[in-house]
């Protein structure tokens, strides 16, 4: 476990508050008298340590985050590697529609080109067989037939006669050789051919795409043949089925390889987001940081790679600086505690000469007095301040305090009488459970911890102020994942300036002298039940408003 000041502090305090939550506790209410005095004024919440995993304001904050991960989930987010991978998907698929769309426009038109020569041939033929050279010729008997029977006609060959956009004769070469009739609608849309020996696409009906040419005679009428498109159009589907599954293919590949080599490339990116995730939840205010492992760099020319190093740079520099700030502090905690340790000794000489003045057996004038009065007194004010300064030395050290069995029912019991003896003028209550609460901890520290919240609570309210302390024991469930004892002190004060909360665990944080019935104070107080409190692994917290101020303490069992 790990104590206020070392590594893991921070991070091993936001673990159990995640993991932790309130829970509840029996207990009879019973008035007993009680006291003590620390410097410090009341202030608003402030929260430290695990412990404070149970009140529900914290279990609220340990919640909250993993809501806002579940709406993250459900709406992913736009990442490098994501874009990358978008935009080699959208230059494959691209490029394969163009690459496409041209292959498969070329290769028509090639078709299309090769299926005018043959028709131009049928058409030649077709015009060979109705060209009679002593004068018109009159429409032949057998019709259109005349045209589909000259050698050389390919299978699927349409051919009529046509006058005035009317068919007078029309039919069409089977697969066996037999000529057929085609539909009216065939017929009708052979007849609007313009007579201009160049070839159109038409459709006949159900027969599908043809290209046509009309031409006359000079028997005052002219002829029409047509060829299917069938091979043309098939051949076309088949290319263009065929350049589809090469792009879909082109694009798996791209795709599976473009993420092997975007996500090897942008690792070093992974591993700096990683490693400054790591830095963000160290506890870097205090104590000596061991700063994590630099990250590899592959490539120092690519960007990723000259991003790793500066980060790399960076890291040494912040390790550098939190070093020297390490040393710095020790430095100074050093100091005062071998100044605090040796002023108590000249402290108590002047305090042992001054009470040795009093024992005088002559008189001394009334000024004497009163100045001896007030060395004895300002002894005795600077000694508590020589010997708070030092104990918060000697934690900030991470000193071990002892561990011995602390029955918490006997100390609240006993503080609260001793402020009820100092502060008569308030109303001081107690509420336990008929059980004894014990915790592992050092005694006197603990006796410390709740007389200076007492002798916070005593000097910024005045008197008929409610005070009521109140001891629970929260035990271990579902939420809870260690069970703790909890203190509370509540008084119907006048509440807590809400400018001092952020600082009002700090040292030497006063209140406003207009709201002390009392001045002198030192303002380490509530330092010093922030500091003992955490050193035994729990947690202060404040909440106040006006005519409500509530401090919670909480141990582990």
């Amino acid at each position: 476990m790990t104590r206020p000041g070392d590594p893991g502090h921070a991070a091993a305090t936001r673990r159990a508050v995640s993991s932790a939550a309130p829970g509840a506790a029996a207990i009879d209410d019973r008035v007993a008298p009680t006291a003590t005095d620390p410097d410090g004024p009341h202030s608003a919440p402030a929260t430290a340590g695990p412990a404070a995993a149970a009140s529900p304001a914290a279990t609220m904050d340990a919640e909250r985050p993993a809501t806002a991960k579940r709406a993250v989930r459900r709406r992913p987010a736009f990442t490098l590697r994501r874009r990358l991978l978008i935009v080699i998907a959208a230059l494959v698929v691209l490029v394969s529609a163009v690459v496409g769309l041209v292959s498969v426009a070329v290769l028509q038109t090639q078709l299309v080109a090769r299926l005018d020569g043959q028709l131009a041939q049928v058409t030649e033929r077709a015009g060979r067989a109705l060209d009679d050279p002593g004068g018109p010729l009159p429409i032949p008997p057998e019709g259109a037939a005349v045209l589909l029977r000259v050698p050389g006609q390919p299978v699927g060959t349409i051919a009529a006669l046509v006058s005035d956009e009317t068919i007078l004769k029309g039919g069409s070469i089977d697969e066996d050789g037999d000529i057929d009739a085609p539909s009216t609608d065939a017929l009708r849309a052979l007849a609007s051919v313009p007579t201009d020996r160049h070839p159109v696409t038409v459709t006949l009906g159900d027969l599908g795409d043809y290209r046509a040419v009309a031409a006359p005679t000079n028997g005052g009428y002219s002829f029409v043949v047509a060829l299917p498109m069938t091979d043309v159009e098939a051949t076309t589907a088949q290319l263009a089925g065929t350049v589809a599954v090469v792009a879909i293919a082109g694009l798996a590949i791209a795709l599976g390889l473009g993420a092997v080599t975007v996500r090897r490339a942008l690792a070093p990116l992974g591993e700096v987001t990683e490693t400054a995730t790591l830095v963000s939840e160290m506890p870097l205010a205090q104590g000596d940081v061991d700063m994590p492992a630099r990250v590899a760099v592959e490539d120092e020319r690519t960007e990723v790679g000259q991003l790793g190093n500066a980060f790399n740079r960076m890291l040494g520099h912040v390790s550098s600086a939190l070093s020297a700030r390490e040393q710095s502090e020790r430095k100074v905690r050093r100091f005062v505690a071998d100044a605090s340790h040796e002023l108590r000794t000249p402290l108590a000489s002047i305090r042992g000469y001054a009470e040795l003045t009093r024992l005088h057996g002559g008189e001394l004038p009334p000024d004497v007095v009163h100045a001896i009065g007030r060395i004895e007194s300002e002894s005795l004010r600077m000694t508590e301040l020589v010997e708070d300064l030092l104990l918060l030395a000697r934690l900030d050290e991470g000193r071990e305090l002892r561990r011995d069995p602390v029955d918490l029912s006997t100390l609240v019991r006993d503080t609260v009488g001793d402020a009820q003896v100092a502060a008569p003028g308030h109303d001081w209550r107690v509420a336990m459970p008929e059980e004894p609460v014990t915790v592992t901890g050092d005694g006197a520290r603990l006796h410390q911890v709740l007389a200076n919240l007492l002798a916070n609570a005593r000097a910024h309210t005045p008197d008929g102020t409610k005070v009521v302390v109140r001891l629970t024991r929260v035990p271990a469930s579902g939420v809870v994942a260690h069970p703790f004892a909890r203190i509370t002190i509540t008084d119907d004060g006048p509440g807590i300036d809400p400018e001092l909360r952020d600082t009002l665990f700090e040292r030497f944080a006063r209140g406003d002298a207009s709201r002390s019935r009392r001045a002198g104070s030192t303002g380490l107080g509530l330092a010093i039940v922030r500091a003992v409190v955490e050193a035994h692994h729990g947690s202060v917290s404040v909440q106040s408003e006006p005519g409500e101020t509530t401090f919670t303490v909480d141990l582990p069992l």
